[in-house]
């Protein structure tokens, strides 16, 4: 079966720091075009950074330009989602999803293949 696996979430206090791992099994990530979403409580699923499957190109959602970056490393078949500067509202599951085209961007619709998503909680 093709599966992404998230982990790297986990409780840090305002303004600490947080790194995400998307790891691929049974396919070759650096085919896809990678995406991180979150999605809190009671609130939709939002694009908050892509990757383009060479990793030539880069999106992030406006909130979180400037802490967030978006990596790669397909000989590890693994994305990676650096977070810095964390704030309360960035609390949410964070999901790694690939896609075969980079048009889908922070749209989740356009994504086939999903992980289980990874928890991250940012409190004092």
């Amino acid at each position: 079966q093709l599966q992404l696996v998230e982990s790297g979430g986990g409780l840090v206090q305002p303004g600490g720091s947080l790194r995400l791992s998307c790891a691929a099994s049974g396919f070759t990530l650096g085919y896809y075009h990678i995406g991180w979403f979150r999605q809190a409580p009671g609130k939709e699923r939002e694009g908050v950074s892509c990757i383009s499957s060479s990793g030539g190109s880069t999106t992030y959602l406006d909130s979180v330009k400037g802490r967030f970056t978006i990596s790669r490393d397909n000989a590890k078949n693994t994305v990676y989602l650096q977070m810095n500067s964390l704030k309360p509202e960035d609390t949410a599951v964070y999901y790694c999803a690939a896609s075969h085209s980079y048009y889908a961007r922070l749209e989740a619709t356009g994504y086939s293949y999903w992980g289980q998503g990874t928890q991250v909680t940012v409190s004092s």
